[in-house]
């Protein structure tokens, strides 16, 4: 294999981005030919390393005024001229309808698609539509990527038999960051201010550990998604006149030092993927509270009570008193955290991009 290809809606910040994005710097430091091919351009994306070739496959000027089928036909035609065109080895798809893209640009074309699942398939994959192009179109894919073995489980019999899980990778930044010893009393949080993540319910569980703790802060990093979380947040402080010790910080570029301060990292979330907040909070050796949210991504990583604490999604009292336990406890916590750091070397950069890099070779070989 002498060239990937990377196809998803755009860089613009989140989760899978960050990965592509990653996966993508990594082959071109490796000596790949690397694309990236993308609906749209955003001013807020990850960057890229220039050796790889951005390429845009969307919609061009004057297609938004085409019907919607239109529309989506076009998606195809123009994610299959880029193909003939660049004739990479293997295109590698992230996310529902770049998956649906990728498998029907590739046909009758001799490039092998590889599809990838990175969010809760039983909210995102039920619609009539899903239920259609899953079973027309996933036999036939080369190869599947996912984070999680439940998300594997749910297309199952739709899949070709070499589908693999491989976790994210995690940023050299945090497998690299020392370890530290200085702790400040706050409770960390790092994640978009989006309704998925459930921050309310945070902040909930967090105003009944001021009543034992009122010298230790919540930290919540992350950017405003626009749908309203960051204004149920603020008015939820307001209400309780909690504007000095529930901070929201906003974005962060040095997470790998904020982060570390805290004496634990608290993951809310009503259903993930794999959370890269969670794999990159357990390398920086915090011990991390997480909900056990489908489809699976944090119980993939954390053993309840051995490298980390397992919630149940929503429960405001269960995750005040794991917060409380880290804060009084911290001991267990210190402990939690030295084996939480353990997954640096099975997430690791390196780690997960040779198992990318592997999956993918053989999969040309064999196409």
């Amino acid at each position: 294999m002498r060239s990937v290809a990377f196809h998803l809606n755009c860089l613009t910040h989140g989760g899978t981005e960050r990965v592509v994005s990653n996966l993508a710097n990594r082959f071109a430091g490796e000596g790949y030919q690397v694309y990236v091919a993308t609906e749209w351009e955003d001013e807020d994306e990850f960057p890229l390393d220039p050796r790889i070739k951005r390429v845009h496959v969307g919609l061009r000027e004057g297609d938004e005024r085409k019907s919607r089928v239109t529309q989506f036909l076009l998606r195809i035609r123009y994610l299959r001229a880029f193909l003939r065109e660049y004739r990479p080895d293997v295109i590698v798809a992230f996310m529902r309808r770049a998956n649906y893209r990728a498998l029907m640009a590739t046909r009758r074309i001799r490039i092998p698609a590889v599809i990838s699942v990175r969010i809760d398939p039983a909210v995102s994959y039920v619609s009539f539509s899903d239920r259609v192009q899953i079973r027309w179109l996933f036999p036939k894919a080369a190869g599947a990527v996912f984070q999680t073995g439940e998300q594997q489980r749910f297309f199952e019999p739709w899949l070709p038999k070499n589908a693999r899980v491989i976790l994210n990778p995690i940023h050299e930044k945090y497998t690299d960051a020392p370890e530290t010893t200085v702790r400040e009393r706050a409770v960390v949080h790092a994640a978009r201010l989006v309704d998925f993540k459930d921050q309310p319910t945070l902040i909930r569980a967090f105003l009944q550990v001021h009543e034992k703790h009122p010298d230790v802060q919540l930290r919540m990093y992350g950017p405003d998604s626009g749908d309203g979380t960051k204004e149920i947040c603020e008015g939820l402080i307001r209400e309780y006149h909690a504007e000095d010790w529930i901070l929201l910080c906003g974005s962060s570029d040095k997470l790998e030092i904020d982060l570390p301060k805290g004496l634990c990292f608290v993951s809310s979330s009503l259903f993930e993927g794999l959370p890269n907040a969670v794999l990159e909070a357990m390398a920086l050796g915090l011990p991390v509270i997480s909900t056990d949210c489908p489809c699976g991504g944090p119980a993939e990583v954390i053993r309840d009570g051995e490298n980390g604490l397992l919630v149940p999604v929503g429960d405001a009292a269960a995750m005040a008193a794991a917060m409380n336990r880290l804060i009084e406890d911290r001991d267990l916590a210190e402990r939690l955290g030295r084996e939480a750091r353990r997954i640096r070397e099975t997430a690791g950069m390196q780690a997960v991009f040779s198992e990318w890099r592997d999956y993918l070779e053989k999969i040309v070989a064999e196409y």
